[in-house]
């Protein structure tokens, strides 16, 4: 088995571009490709993503279990494992169905700060069959760190992570 790199030379365009994130996906497509593990997958990409996105302290995912999100693959420090659906600015994401970018988490009522250092938030629902199965979650320790376009950049990437294999962890009865 061939060691699989993204290197920063290998991204076109400039860092929070949507040129750089179309790349970044292409990348991540490219390196999950073939394989079936969930848990591996997304555990690569939270770690392609940790490594080549500016400014972040912690990246990973939650994961629908039993009604909550449960704490899966992630780079950062040690986080909250259970949020509660309609809680902290991820449960949110579960319970509307969207994107939720927050420029400060101070403001944010009801925000679960797993890291005190964290300043800012992008949250993305995951959805399989409909149902919401998982978030993507990024923090930064900068205020207001993600625009418009990194929004946009991070939604690039719904697809993919939407066709991964999600029915290998979830069952809609067992949500």
């Amino acid at each position: 088995m061939s060691m699989f790199e993204i290197t920063p030379s290998a991204t076109s365009g400039a860092t929070g571009t949507l040129d750089y994130y179309h790349s970044l996906t292409s990348q991540l497509t490219a390196l999950t490709a073939g394989e079936a593990d969930i848990i591996a997958n997304l555990a690569n990409i939270s770690a392609v993503l940790f490594e080549h996105i500016d400014n972040i302290n912690w990246i990973g995912f939650y994961i629908m279990k039993h009604g909550e999100l449960v704490l899966g693959p992630f780079q950062g420090k040690v986080a909250c494992v259970r949020i509660p659906v309609g809680q902290g600015v991820c449960g949110t994401a579960v319970a509307t169905g969207a994107v939720q970018r927050v420029e400060n988490v101070h403001d944010f009522a009801g925000h679960i700060a797993c890291d005190a250092a964290s300043e800012s938030e992008l949250v993305l629902p995951i959805k399989h069959q409909g149902k919401v199965v998982a978030v993507l979650d990024i923090d930064s320790p900068n205020q207001n760190r993600f625009s418009k376009l990194d929004q946009q950049g991070f939604e690039l990437m719904l697809p993919l992570l939407e066709s991964l294999n999600w029915h290998s962890i979830w069952k809609p009865h067992a949500e």
